[in-house]
């Protein structure tokens, strides 16, 4: 068998063999790195994880630097594409995806990729895989750091199609199976620190998730742990602290709540929360022995999504 002839090696411009070799090796470990903070630094961080992670229909507009039309942020689009630009008047209105069926480990890149997508594509396209290839600028050069998300929550997936579509049978069949799969969401408007969610999955439980994008976990765990210690880490009459999950880098405190209680009745409890976590948050003195139990016992139900 014939030896491979090296010297007809294609090598990119100016780089020796061995140069190249380290270049690719470069490539492939950046490929794997994980961003801690996939939304950091960027508008509407707890929002976009939670629509992301947990809420099933739902979508953002947000301004995006460099695109003209109108772009909303979807949680699932048909087909779990990564992206698509409607037909339409003005260009089309664009849609990208958080929840994709193919994706990377750092979906903060995903989103940039289908953002940068959007520039160019035309009207009735679709982008289906939305992977990342580092082609893209970075998330912060299309949404700035005060963008404003304006959510439209939806409790079917009836807005991936204009109003007026005629749908034949199978599309109409497809549609009703991904209704169905819908769990009833709602975000909950507070004052309070990173975003609320009221969910309920069925089961006799809805749940309230937090999403808290602080910078030092330690810190709001010691806080949390310190308020369950005070017996006031609750939502009020039959409710209860559930535990916590970490996800993209933050962590989120999840509540069990009576599912017959209206999901908009809790703002005044979650206010009493916030104020109670954010004042023992500056509290940097030794846990108290039963404030360590609590400690311990959050971290003990803690997992980590992603």
């Amino acid at each position: 068998m014939a030896k491979k002839n090296k010297k007809n090696e294609n090598l990119p411009e100016g780089m020796s063999r061995r140069q190249a070799k380290l270049a690719a090796r470069a490539a492939e470990r950046a490929a794997l790195e994980k961003d801690v903070r996939p939304y950091g630094g960027i508008g509407g961080e707890a929002d976009l994880i939670a629509l992301q992670e947990f809420v099933p229909s739902a979508t953002a507009k947000v301004a995006v630097t460099g695109i003209d039309r109108d772009v909303h942020i979807a949680t699932v689009l048909p087909g779990g594409a990564a992206a698509m630009i409607r037909e339409g008047e003005n260009g089309g209105t664009g849609f990208v995806a958080l929840q994709t069926t193919v994706h990377t480990q750092n979906p903060g890149r995903d989103l940039a990729y289908a953002l940068n997508w959007l520039k160019d594509a035309e009207p009735g396209q679709t982008l289906e895989s939305g992977v990342a290839d580092g082609s893209q600028s970075a998330l912060s050069e299309f949404i700035a750091a005060d963008a404003k998300l304006e959510i439209t929550e939806h409790q079917d997936f009836n807005w991936w199609l204009p109003e007026g579509t005629e749908l034949d049978a199978a599309t109409a069949q497809a549609l009703q199976s991904a209704n169905d799969s819908v769990v009833e969401s709602h975000r909950v408007d507070t004052d309070i620190p990173g975003a609320v969610w009221w969910v309920n999955p069925g089961g006799g439980k809805a749940h309230i998730r937090w999403i808290r994008p602080e910078d030092n976990e330690d810190a709001l765990l010691n806080a949390l742990a310190r308020v369950a210690a005070r017996g006031e880490l609750n939502l009020g009459e039959n409710t209860k602290f559930a535990g916590a999950f970490r996800t993209h880098g933050i962590i989120v405190p999840v509540f069990d709540l009576d599912p017959e209680v209206a999901w908009d009745s809790y703002g005044a409890e979650l206010s009493r929360i916030s104020a109670a976590v954010d004042a023992e948050l500056a509290n940097d003195t030794q846990l108290t022995a039963d404030e360590r139990k609590q400690l311990q016992n959050i971290k003990s139900r803690q997992v980590t999504i992603r």
